[in-house]
């Protein structure tokens, strides 16, 4: 994984993870109750641990490493949370989201996690 081809792929396959996640598997419902204050179904911190916990899985699947999965919940959960508190817009919210899998990219390489499953 330590080579620069390497963490192109992993980065690609994390930001196409997040917009699958962030875009394709949430719903109006999720996107619009995981805000304090909206008429929910559940409380707003289910819809928003579910999905930080969507977000969680594609990078643990990604990486192959459960730890960095749970980074990513605990990121992508405080990032949405600000977003609800109207602290940034959607560009801020998906700026930082994509941020954030440039650091585990960066973590990645930096520990010489071996290749995930789907690099063969």
């Amino acid at each position: 994984m330590a080579t620069a081809a390497g963490a192109i792929n992993l980065l690609v396959m994390l930001a196409l993870g997040h917009f699958l996640g962030d875009f394709a598997l949430q719903s109006d419902r999720m996107a619009n109750e995981k805000c304090p204050g909206q008429n929910s179904v559940l409380p707003w911190q289910w819809w928003l641990g579910s999905h930080g916990a969507i977000h969680g899985f594609l990078v643990a699947l990604i990486t192959g490493q459960a730890w960095l999965g749970l980074l990513e919940w605990v990121a992508h959960i405080t990032i949405d949370r600000c977003k609800c508190r109207h602290t940034f817009g959607l560009k801020g919210d998906q700026l930082l989201h994509l941020s954030c899998k440039v650091v585990w990219t960066l973590l990645a390489v930096a520990i010489s996690i071996p290749k995930p499953w789907w690099m063969g």
